[in-house]
């Protein structure tokens, strides 16, 4: 089962910890979201100064968002290389938990905003 990947390199504005937030909001169990491609240790690592402080820090951010989605269960984080230093992170979104956990997502947003 491999759904279509929407590459977030192509879109219009950036992703943001907010809007990624925002998609599992929306996202049904099994639906994919890359949220980075490239080589993402090497970009985040600020002695390397692959980016710009601000795009590092806005990478950084995102890449501990979807790593703290992934922790609390609502989403599982998936690695696929496309050839050196060529990455793609994608985003899983799980089948919600059926305790009474909705007041998780709009607290993450807050947190994310």
């Amino acid at each position: 089962m491999d759904t279509n990947t929407p590459d977030m390199r192509a879109a219009a504005r950036p992703l943001t910890e907010a809007s990624l937030c925002i998609w599992l909001g929306t996202a049904a169990p099994g639906d994919r979201l890359t949220y980075h491609r490239g080589a993402l240790a090497r970009q985040v690592c600020p002695q390397l100064q692959c980016l710009p402080e601000q795009e590092r820090t806005a990478l950084q951010r995102l890449a501990a968002r979807a790593w703290k989605l992934a922790e609390l269960g609502l989403a599982d984080i998936v690695q696929r290389r496309h050839g050196y230093e060529d990455y793609e992170y994608i985003l899983v979104a799980r089948r919600r938990p059926r305790r009474p956990a909705s007041a998780i997502l709009p607290m993450l947003l807050a947190e994310a905003a």
